[in-house]
C-alpha cells in the first residue's frame, strides 16, 4: 500500500488547494487582519510544499506499475504493440491517480492559474509576510521573510533597506537572514562555492563542488520532470476548441505537452533566483569546468570521464577534442584510464533528451504543436528539414544575444562580494549591482549630512592647493578645468599652523574611516582593508573655455590595470596602481553642471550606468577590470568630492595618513580611527563575485587547458 501521509492541517487530513489559501490570506492582509493573514499565507506555502512532496512520492511509488506490460513490447508489433503500450500507460496513470487521491482533495489536484504560479515563483508570499510579521511585532520572522523575498528580487531596493534596518534591531539575530527556499536552490550554492574555489586555485575543493553541483543539477531536473508527469496537464490551447481533433490527436497533444514541460525543466533549473533568463548550457558548462579542475588537481582519469561526458553534448567541439588529445598524451601507457567512458547518468540524460526532442519536433512538423527548445547543443539532424531554416535563425539570434551579454557573466576575482550589511544608521542603498548594471558596485546615500558637507567644502576652499596630488599640474586630465586637492596630512599641518580648524581636519580624516567601515561591510571583504590613498579634490570649470567642449573631466580608465579597449583586455602591470582593490568617491555638492561618474563596458564606449553627485552620496566599486569608469566634463561651477582607494596589502598602505595620525598623537589629540578592518570570519560568506564565468584580467584564453594618481 502507498506510504503517503497528508499534512495540510485540514480537518479531513487531505491536502487542499494552496491557491485558495493564498487568495484568502491576501484578502486578510488587505483587511489588516494580521494574525489571520500570517496563518493563511504560511499555510499556503506549507500546503504547496506538501503537494509537491506527495507528487514526488507518488511518482516514485508508481514507477514499477505496468512493468510486466513493458516486457511484451519487445515481442509484439503493429496494433498489438500499441495496445500493450496503452495498457502500460493506463496502469501507471491509474496508480498515480489512486496514490494522489489518498492524500489530496480533488480540488487540490487541479492545476493552479498562471498568476498563482507567478506569485510563488517570484516569492511574493514572503513580501506580504514581511509586512504582516512587522505589524505583529515579530521582527525575527519579518527579517527572515524579507531576506527570502530579496534573494529572488535583488533589485528591490526598498526591501534591501528594510533588511538593513532589521539587522540593527534588537532581538534580530543572524539566523534570520537565511533563505527559507534554500532547499530548492542547492545547486546554485554549490555552483558559487565551486567558482570561489577556482578563484583561489583550490582545485581539489573545486572538483568536489563541481561534481556535487552536477549531481544536484541532475537531481533537481528529475524532481522537476516528476512534477510535470504527476501534476494535472491542461489540454493545449489550440486543441479541441473546434471539435475537429479526435481522441488520438488529443492524446498526442497531451503527451507532447508533457514532454515539453519536462524539456522546460532545463530552463527552470538553470535560472538563478532573481534572474529572468536561464544560464545557457548550464550542465555542459559545469562539465567543462569540472574536467579542467580535475586536470589541474591531477585527476586525469576523472578529467577524461568528464570531458567525454561533455563531448556527448558537443561531439565536434574543437577545444574539447584538443583537450582530450592532451589528456591522452599525458596519460601515456595508462590503458585503463584511456578506456574511461562517459558518466552513465549524463549518457542517459542526453539520450532521453534527444528522444524527446525528436518526438516534439515531429509534433511541430505534423501536428501543429508549439515547442521551444531550451538547449543550444541540440544537433541539427534532430530537427526536421522543413523546420531547419527557422531553427538556425533562432539559434543565431540566441548566440548573438549571448555574445552581447558576455559582460553580464564576467567574473570579478577581487574577492569582494556585494550585498553585505550597511552598519551606519541613516545610510540607505540607492543603487546596487542590478541597477548599476555591473559587478561589485554600490551607491549609498546619507553618509554625510549637509552640515558636514558644508564644513568640508569650506575646508577645501581655504586649504586646497592648485594641482595638489598631481605633481603640481593644475589640469592633469583636461585643460578646460582647474583641479585642486587636499590630503589628510596637509590638512593636519595647516591645522597645526592655525590656518584651518583642527575639527575640520579631523572630520576629513573621520570621513575616510566612515567610508572604509561601510564598504568593508557591504562588499564583505575577506581580509584586512587598508587605506591606499585619500584625496579631497575639486574640479572647477574654467570660465570662457567651455564652448564646443567634447572631452571628459576624466577619461575612461580602470583603477588597478591598464585598459586596452580595442582588445577588451586590462593589463595589471605598471604604471597602473596594481595594489588598489577597492575604490570610492564621497560627494560633497551638486551645484555645478556635468561631473557625473559613469561606468562603461571594457570597450570604454558602452555606458552601463551613470551616477549624479549630491551631498553625502558614496559610490563604491571594486578597482579591477569589471569597473571601467570616467567623469563627464564639468562645464560650470565647482565639483568637490573625497576620493579614496583601499588595498588588501598592508605594505601598500597610505603612510601619509599614518604620519598625520602620528602628528595628532604627538600633540596629545585623539582622533576617530576604526583601526585596521580585519576579517570577521562570516561563516558561509564566499569571497566571490556576484557574476561568474569569464576571463580574469590579462587572460588571453579560456577554452583550452594550458600548463601616476587617478581621481574619480
Amino acid at each position: 500500500m502507498f506510504g503517503i501521509g497528508a499534512s495540510a492541517g485540514s480537518a479531513s487530513g487531505l491536502i487542499h488547494s494552496y491557491d485558495v489559501l493564498y487568495y484568502t490570506g491576501v484578502r486578510a492582509y488587505f483587511s489588516e487582519e494580521w494574525e489571520k493573514a500570517a496563518e493563511l499565507l504560511e499555510k499556503s506555502m506549507t500546503t504547496r510544499e506538501a503537494l509537491f512532496r506527495t507528487r514526488r512520492q507518488c511518482h516514485k511509488e508508481c514507477v514499477p506499475a505496468g512493468y510486466d506490460r513493458l516486457s511484451k513490447l519487445d515481442t509484439e508489433k503493429g496494433n498489438v504493440w500499441d495496445l500493450w503500450a496503452v495498457d502500460w500507460v493506463q496502469r501507471r496513470a491509474e496508480c498515480v491517480r489512486f496514490c494522489l487521491g489518498q492524500a489530496v482533495t480533488p480540488a487540490g489536484q487541479l492545476p493552479v492559474s498562471a498568476d498563482i504560479e507567478y506569485e510563488f515563483s517570484t516569492r511574493n508570499p514572503y513580501n506580504f509576510l514581511q509586512v504582516v510579521y512587522w505589524k505583529l511585532g515579530k521582527v525575527q520572522k519579518a527579517a527572515s521573510a524579507a531576506h527570502t523575498f530579496f534573494v529572488a528580487n535583488p533589485s528591490h531596493l526598498e526591501m534591501r533597506n528594510n533588511i538593513e534596518k532589521y539587522r540593527r534591531m534588537e532581538g534580530v539575530t543572524e539566523d534570520a537572514f537565511q533563505d527559507r527556499e534554500m532547499e530548492t536552490e542547492k545547486h546554485w550554492a554549490l555552483y558559487d562555492s565551486a567558482l570561489t574555489s577556482e578563484a583561489s586555485s583550490d582545485w581539489t575543493h573545486a572538483v568536489e563542488k563541481w561534481r556535487e553541483c552536477v549531481n544536484e543539477t541532475l537531481r533537481q531536473t528529475d524532481e522537476c520532470r516528476a512534477q510535470c508527469e504527476v501534476a494535472s496537464q491542461r489540454l493545449p490551447e489550440n486543441r479541441g476548441e473546434d471539435g475537429m481533433d479526435g481522441v488520438f490527436e488529443k492524446a498526442a497533444a497531451l503527451s507532447l505537452s508533457l514532454l515539453s514541460c519536462q524539456q522546460a525543466c532545463v530552463t527552470q533549473v538553470a535560472t538563478r533566483p532573481g534572474r529572468i533568463s536561464a544560464q545557457e548550457d548550464f550542465l555542459p558548462t559545469q562539465l567543462e569546468r569540472l574536467h579542467i579542475a580535475q586536470f589541474k588537481a591531477g585527476d586525469l582519469g576523472g578529467a577524461v570521464r568528464s570531458l567525454r561526458s561533455l563531448l556527448l553534448f558537443y561531439p565536434s567541439d574543437k577545444d574539447s577534442l584538443s583537450n582530450l588529445e592532451l589528456y591522452t598524451e599525458t596519460l601515456g601507457g595508462d590503458t585503463e584510464a584511456h578506456g574511461t567512458k562517459p558518466s552513465q547518468e549524463i549518457a542517459r540524460y542526453v539520450s532521453r533528451s534527444l528522444q524527446e526532442k525528436k518526438l516534439l519536433y515531429f509534433g511541430m512538423e505534423n501536428l501543429n504543436f508549439n515547442f521551444t527548445d531550451p538547449d543550444l547543443w541540440t544537433p541539427e539532424e534532430v530537427v526536421p528539414e522543413l523546420l531547419r531554416d527557422t531553427w538556425r535563425a533562432e539559434k543565431e539570434v540566441l548566440n548573438e544575444k549571448l555574445k552581447a551579454g558576455e559582460k553580464e557573466v564576467e567574473m570579478d576575482d577581487s574577492g569582494f562580494y556585494a550585498g553585505g550589511p550597511v552598519p551606519q544608521v541613516g545610510v540607505t542603498i540607492s543603487m546596487d549591482d542590478n541597477s548599476l548594471n555591473g559587478t561589485n558596485r554600490v551607491v549609498l546615500d546619507g553618509v554625510l549630512d549637509q552640515k558636514e558637507c558644508d564644513t568640508v567644502l569650506r575646508l577645501a576652499t581655504a586649504a586646497a592647493s592648485a594641482g595638489d596630488g598631481y605633481r603640481g599640474r593644475r589640469s592633469p586630465h583636461t585643460p578646460h578645468e582647474k583641479f585642486e586637492g587636499l590630503t589628510v596630512l596637509r590638512a593636519v599641518k595647516l591645522a597645526q599652523d592655525s590656518m584651518v580648524n583642527q575639527s575640520d581636519a579631523k572630520l576629513l580624516h573621520e570621513m575616510g574611516e566612515r567610508v572604509r567601515t561601510l564598504l568593508h561591510s557591504y562588499f564583505r571583504s575577506p581580509s584586512g582593508l587598508h587605506f591606499s590613498y585619500t584625496h579631497l579634490v575639486c574640479r572647477s570649470a574654467i570660465t570662457g573655455d567651455q564652448e564646443g567642449r567634447l572631452d571628459l573631466s576624466h577619461p575612461v580608465h580602470v583603477d588597478n590595470c591598464l585598459l586596452e579597449p580595442e582588445t577588451r583586455q586590462c593589463w595589471r602591470e605598471p604604471p597602473a596602481f596594481t595594489h588598489r582593490d577597492l575604490s570610492a568617491v564621497l560627494y560633497l555638492n551638486d551645484d555645478f553642471d556635468g561631473g557625473e561618474l559613469f561606468f562603461t563596458d571594457r570597450d570604454a564606449k558602452t555606458v552601463t550606468a551613470r551616477v549624479k553627485p549630491t551631498c553625502g552620496r558614496l559610490v563604491g566599486f571594486s578597482s579591477g577590470p569589471v569597473n571601467p569608469h570616467g567623469v563627464t566634463a564639468v562645464t560650470a561651477g565647482r565639483r568637490c568630492a573625497l576620493a579614496l582607494w583601499f588595498t588588501k596589502e598592508k605594505h601598500h598602505r597610505d603612510m601619509e595618513r599614518e604620519e598625520a595620525e602620528a602628528l595628532w598623537a604627538a600633540d596629545g589629540q585623539s582622533v576617530t580611527k576604526g583601526g585596521e578592518v580585519k576579517e570577521e570570519g562570516r561563516e558561509g560568506t564566499p569571497a566571490r563575485s556576484g557574476r561568474s564565468g569569464s576571463q580574469s584580467s590579462g587572460s588571453r584564453g579560456r577554452g583550452r587547458v594550458t600548463g601616476g594618481k587617478d581621481e574619480l
